[in-house]
């Protein structure tokens, strides 16, 4: 793995798809034990896998794995934290803000 180039690498997968009502999933499960790492892609060959409802589906299929590059990898472990916070944005405040909502201001 270079500081700027990628390397690409193919491998088994077993693809799971669960359509229950207890549980909707899907899994990529890579079956020689290759480990994906902060900034790696992975791209699952062949068409989606559907799963009628009530059922679970496991299909084999080849992935190919996209290494992220040095700098990338760093990048992703600088900047991960951060996205993840945006996504966990809330607010336990009880005030009601009331401005724009049509409300006794609007009455007037």
């Amino acid at each position: 793995m270079g500081l700027f180039t990628r390397e690409t690498e193919t491998a088994p997968c077993t693809v799971e798809v669960v359509h229950k009502f207890e549980e909707l999933s899907a899994h990529v499960r890579l079956d020689n034990g290759a480990v994906i790492h902060p900034g790696d892609r992975v791209k699952v060959h062949g068409a989606p896998v559907m799963a009628p409802w009530g059922e679970e589906v496991r299909e084999s299929r080849t992935a190919t794995i996209v290494r992220a590059s040095r700098i990338e990898r760093l990048w992703t472990r600088l900047t991960g934290d951060i996205e993840v916070m945006e996504l966990c944005e809330f607010s336990f405040s009880e005030e009601i803000d009331a401005t724009g909502t049509g409300g006794e201001e609007a009455a007037a």
